[in-house]
């Protein structure tokens, strides 16, 4: 069931197959999880297009499809190497999936009858809360934990290591900031996405004299699928950059 009963809204594959078919469970339970579902098919679509691209590898590209996701790949690569440096390629798998998956996402609600699984907040907390505990877990492993306590104490030295309220509230401060991290990035992502779609609704009711504003607001839906996608793996690959930057002080 949708979550956003009472707005505009445009019906849906699944939506339509379970009005069409009401005594059919397996299109009752799809619509009752239409994100999932959206994002499980969107899953369903890359892996199939990763299959065909890495069937036959070699060192020149075999086909338009294989050259394109090596075209996709390095710019990956560069975005996230320009922010971390050359060892942030040990995180350009993670990051780009990332990328990949929420661009897909955010644009398949542009297309007829299907869904953008980003504009439910279930949907982007999951996602969020997939980079908070990566975070976490790099920082552990690259820090040590009494390294990563330093670091959420703001790493004190001299005489302010000895005072107790300052490392205290540095402690408190960063944890909570940890925390608010996955909130801002989940709640960031899904309103964009949840009002293109809100909007495209809206501009679908008025009929052909929408169509001028519907086209317009179709193309700045692309724009903000790319920039929305962009920011969310951009301040991941921040937070990571900032676990390895500390990483290295301890190291001096």
């Amino acid at each position: 069931m949708s979550e956003n009963s009472g707005i505009p809204e445009l019906p849906n594959i699944f939506a339509i197959l379970a009005e069409k078919f009401p005594g059919n469970v397996f299109f009752k339970f799809i619509y009752l999880w239409e994100n999932v579902s959206f994002s499980l098919l969107i899953v369903l679509v890359l892996g199939i297009l990763a299959f065909f691209a890495c069937r036959r590898r070699g060192f020149m590209p075999g086909n338009r499809l294989q050259a394109a996701v090596e075209m996709i790949v390095e710019g990956l690569d560069d975005f996230v190497c320009g922010i971390m440096g050359p060892k942030g390629r040990r995180f350009t798998p993670f990051i780009g999936t990332l990328f990949i998956y929420i661009l897909c996402m955010n644009l398949s609600g542009l297309i007829p009858f299907m869904k953008s699984s980003t504009a439910s907040w279930s949907t982007t907390l999951a996602l969020a809360l997939c980079v908070f505990f990566y975070v976490q877990y790099t920082a552990i492993r690259e820090l040590g934990f009494l390294g990563y306590l330093d670091h959420l104490a703001g790493q004190q030295r001299g005489v302010l290591a000895f005072t107790i309220i300052l490392p205290l509230f540095m402690l408190i401060l960063h944890i909570l900031t940890e925390l608010i991290r996955p909130i801002s990035l989940s709640l960031r992502l899904r309103g964009n996405i949840w009002g293109d779609e809100v909007l495209i609704a809206l501009l679908a009711g008025f009929g052909i004299k929408g169509l001028p504003l519907l086209f317009f607001n179709m193309l700045m839906g692309i724009l903000a699928s790319v920039v929305q996608a962009s920011v969310f793996c951009l301040l991941t690959t921040i937070y990571l950059a900032l676990v390895l930057n500390h990483e290295e002080e301890v190291i001096e």
